[in-house]
């Protein structure tokens, strides 16, 4: 990490805030007592099967073709769970995404739904928040992500979403200003009405919608990975012997937007290399040395020049636009979420409140 993340601090150590505020959250969980974490682990699982008992489906498991999600996948088959797969097509799968997917859920014998969002409404909502020049264009699919997993759990009465949401990759705090709320969902629509987008079938969710999911349908998101001694590379190996897996040069790479997103487009326009945070929580949890994080973090984040241009090529085909509104684009300042209506701050309030005055979970 460094200072482009804005409110980084380092001590006199050299330990950046963002390492030290990781170690003090989380530490009991990438660094565990092994004995604790299988009795946790067994109580959920227990949990599980005993609130499916007489359901088709016991959990819902939400599937991207990363690495995280489909260690998810199989680890609940191996434990006896039995998952409905959920995944959210965007139109902008990569086929290595879609491959890893059908490849996963054929071997385990899972059933999948996919949910395809309408594409020239999310097409018009991504103009939108392009326009506004915000740096979180991935709130829409985070968002709807959510939005998804939440409507087939009620759907098919299901109380627990497994997820690959986990501390061991991912779990360091992103810095404030190289992201949003992931449940503003009227910072969505505001943005929506800025381009006379009306929002018909788009799923979204918001902090009240959050709220009444969890505390009255008792809805249960769970960071199932975090119930385990996780190590994504042993993890990966895994999963390419025994599923055909192909793995991605970076996190959350499976998604051809996301990948031109974090690769291009951040750095770029933001000056945000999400890498950084990426590759710190991999060496706070032990699973990468210093020297090769640093080493991962030369040259462009992309796999090649040549791969950058054909996704820069790939996304003005797909937008609608030129090279040059690309160029321009990019060289437009940046503009704040906050700059529209936002329910940011009621959500930050709610949060405060909740750990204040509720038990910590795992």
């Amino acid at each position: 990490m460094d200072t482009s993340a804005k409110s980084i601090v380092f001590d006199k150590n050299g330990a950046c805030s963002f390492c030290t505020d990781f170690l003090e959250r989380a530490g009991h969980i990438i660094h565990p007592d092994l004995e604790v974490q299988k009795r946790q682990m067994d109580s959920l699982i227990e949990k599980i099967k005993r609130n499916g008992q007489g359901k088709k489906y016991d959990c819902i498991v939400g599937v991207s073709g990363g690495v995280d999600s489909s260690w998810v996948l199989v680890d609940t088959i191996q434990k006896g769970l039995r998952p409905l797969a959920v995944h959210m097509d965007n139109g902008w799968n990569s086929e290595l995404a879609q491959n890893n997917i059908a490849n996963l859920v054929q071997g385990l014998g899972v059933d999948l739904y996919t949910h395809v969002i309408n594409w020239n409404e999310y097409r018009g909502l991504m103009q939108a928040f392009f326009d506004a020049d915000v740096i979180d264009i991935e709130l829409l699919y985070d968002n709807a992500m959510l939005a998804v997993n939440y409507r087939q759990a009620l759907k098919n009465s299901v109380r627990f979403m497994v997820s690959g949401t986990n501390n061991i990759t991912e779990g360091m705090s992103m810095p404030t200003d190289w992201a949003w709320c992931k449940l503003d969902k009227l910072n969505i629509r505001a943005l929506a009405r800025s381009n006379n987008i009306k929002i018909k079938t788009f799923p979204s969710i918001g902090t009240l919608d959050y709220i009444w999911y969890n505390s009255i349908r008792s809805l249960q998101w769970v960071w199932y990975l975090d119930y385990m001694p996780y190590n994504k590379f042993e993890a990966m190996k895994t999963l390419q012997e025994n599923y055909g897996y192909k793995p991605y040069p970076y996190k959350h790479y499976e998604s051809i937007f996301t990948r031109f997103y974090q690769g291009y487009i951040l750095p770029e326009k933001f000056g945000v290399d999400k890498r950084r945070i990426h590759l710190s929580t991999l060496i706070i949890s032990n699973q990468m040395t210093r020297e090769k994080a640093l080493e991962g973090l030369l040259g462009i984040p992309y796999p090649s020049e040549q791969a950058l241009e054909e996704d820069k090529n790939y996304f003005v085909k797909k937008m609608g636009w030129t090279r040059s509104q690309l160029d321009t684009y990019i060289k437009r300042p940046a503009r704040s979420h906050s700059n529209y209506k936002s329910e940011a701050t009621f959500f930050n309030w709610c949060n405060e409140m909740r750990n204040r005055f509720l038990p910590k979970k795992i």
